[in-house]
């Protein structure tokens, strides 16, 4: 039996789907953070890498130091957005292997060289991004996803084992008034796809 998602849900996660720039002030909680995790936690990456990390920004602190390493046009929404995660590649991933990859015990020593390796991160982790905010959209949240920021500044801030990339910064939430701008054009299909 083929199961397919129907259109309304297919609207949540895609057509629909747009990214926020305001938010109402209902809180997001632990529980909705989970769940959304615990969804998307399934979803593939090579080997089952899984490097993504997520730091979430709830206290006052925390939340005015990520912000002071955010673009001027960042700033006010990531400030008043109920919930910000920090999605981040560990490039020791690797180490996790053996829990996460146990029918294959030499998978971890694919991974010795740093920059192979830190490349499989950002790459997977990437994965892992785009997956989470799928997740945060079937959670009936809206997400919206930021790179402009100081990079260094927020590695040395949040991650300071250098051991750590971000990736990017997400403002999770319920959709404010005024909430999407006009939706972008898209390529079309025989823009992107050929047939050999």
């Amino acid at each position: 039996m083929t199961l397919v998602l129907d259109a309304a849900a297919q609207d949540l996660l895609f057509r629909e789907a747009r990214t926020a720039n305001t938010f109402t002030d209902e809180p997001v909680t632990d529980e909705q953070v989970q769940a959304i995790y615990d969804l998307v936690k399934y979803a593939p990456t090579s080997m089952n890498q899984s490097p993504l990390r997520i730091v979430l920004v709830r206290s006052d602190e925390a939340r005015a130091r990520l912000v002071s390493h955010l673009g001027d046009g960042n700033k006010k929404k990531t400030e008043a957005a109920p919930l910000v995660a920090i999605l981040a590649a560990d490039h020791d991933f690797h180490d996790e292997l053996p829990k996460l990859f146990p029918h294959f015990p030499a998978a971890k020593s694919f991974f010795e060289e740093v920059e192979g390796r830190t490349a499989s991160a950002r790459f997977n982790a990437s994965l892992q991004l785009a997956y989470f905010i799928i997740g945060i959209r079937a959670a009936g949240l809206a997400a919206g996803p930021m790179t402009g920021y100081d990079a260094d500044g927020l590695n040395k801030d949040f991650f300071g084992d250098g051991k750590h990339s971000v990736l990017a910064v997400v403002n999770i939430g319920k959709p404010g008034e005024d909430a999407w701008f006009p939706r972008s054009p898209r390529l079309e299909y025989d823009e992107v796809v050929t047939t050999v």
